[in-house]
């Protein structure tokens, strides 16, 4: 019993706040002003901290990219307000030697007139109208039951090989590495009215966007008018016979990004507008990718892409006449990948901090307050 005695004794001499009798308290006004503005700070700086904690944090970290075998897309908004639309062309290379030329998949041109405003919208894509008794390869009309096969006009591969439509006299023109500048001879392109279209569609513009996947290397995309095609490892654009020599290549990037949006994502290129003066020229835009990989609260990760650039304009008056109009995007991968993470404060953080917001009040305003309120009232009345 004793032991114990001792014991609990010594547990009563580590008590650091020992209990002081009722006598020996005395509560004035000035003490319990004190009190509720301590209170009242307590409380708005308990519900900062409370916002602080349930606000998310971004943090940031910069790795070495080591993924292979990814696609990267490319999702494009551009206004060219002086090219039609059927003269403008898309196509795409890069530093592995894939080439696509005249792309028309997941791409939509818009015709637009002189103010802005949209006359039509339609996927670009390959087709001609079907027509009552087309011309047959032998020169006649089509016969009962015979079956139509359209003449490529000399740029057959085989003796059995169909050209159905003006796109198709134009693909096998390309494969040859020819231009095709007789475009109202084609009676394909005669009878779907090409040579009808390009005129109506005089003095309008063009909006084109879509996505593309290219491969994740080095590589360009641009914008071209007239048709391209390949010839002898050169990349050619056959510009018919009834375009003008030169192009107004004006044009506004509404948007231009490498991969999905995600929170915070800046695309500097975006509303971007370039306006020609003269006609001619090449836009060229230097683009650095940096692969990003942004990760939400909830665990949701995205993965895309930011990027800088920088532009460049060659004029084709200072001794580039060779230089074809265009609009090219040249890219290319930074090895570095930035990691975005949003979290919260950590709990105990928080803990911590309301702890040290009550107890430096009560210490500050409580006591201090108290023990000089009475030390100017002892001054008073001694």
């Amino acid at each position: 019993m004793g032991r114990d005695g001792g014991i609990l004794e010594k547990l009563r001499g580590l008590d650091a706040y020992p209990k002081i009798n009722d006598d020996f308290f005395s509560r004035t006004l000035s003490g319990g002003i004190i009190t509720l503005a301590s209170s009242l700070l307590m409380f708005f700086l308990f519900v900062s901290e409370l916002g602080l904690y349930l606000h998310t944090v971004t943090e940031s970290k910069l790795l070495v990219d080591v993924s292979r075998g990814e696609t990267l897309h490319i999702n494009f908004d551009v206004t060219f307000p002086a090219i039609r639309c059927s003269l403008l062309s898309l196509d795409t290379m890069d530093i592995s030697g894939e080439r696509h030329f005249d792309i028309r998949h997941d791409i939509v041109k818009k015709r637009i007139d002189a103010h802005g405003n949209v006359i039509e919208a339609k996927k670009d894509g390959i087709g001609a109208p079907k027509i009552e008794s087309p011309l047959q390869r032998h020169g006649g009309r089509l016969e009962h039951n015979e079956k139509y096969c359209g003449s490529c006009f000399g740029a057959e591969t085989s003796d059995d090989e169909c050209c159905n439509s003006c796109d198709e006299v134009q693909e096998a023109y390309k494969k040859k590495g020819w231009a095709l500048t007789n475009a109202d001879l084609i009676d394909q392109c005669k009878r779907e009215g090409f040579i009808q279209k390009i005129k109506d569609e005089d003095g309008e513009g063009c909006n084109i966007e879509g996505s593309l996947a290219v491969n994740k290397v080095a590589g360009n995309f641009h914008f071209m008018p007239g048709k391209s095609f390949h010839q002898s490892n050169f990349h050619v654009h056959d510009l018919l016979a009834f375009q003008t020599d030169s192009y107004n290549m004006s044009h506004k990037i509404n948007r231009l990004a490498f991969g999905d949006h995600f929170p915070g994502m800046q695309n500097p290129l975006d509303r971007v507008q370039w306006m020609q003066e003269r006609p001619g020229g090449m836009y060229q835009y230097f683009i650095k990718v940096v692969p990003t990989l942004y990760t939400n609260i909830r665990g949701r990760t995205i993965r895309s892409n930011q990027y800088s650039v920088t532009e460049h304009y060659k004029s084709s008056e200072l001794g580039h006449s060779q230089l074809p109009p265009g609009v090219f995007f040249y890219y290319d991968l930074s090895p570095i990948k930035v990691t975005f993470k949003e979290e919260h404060v950590p709990f105990l953080h928080f803990v911590t901090h309301i702890c040290a917001i009550v107890g430096g009040l009560v210490d500050a305003f409580i006591y201090h307050g108290q023990r000089a309120i009475r030390k100017i009232e002892a001054g008073k009345f001694g």
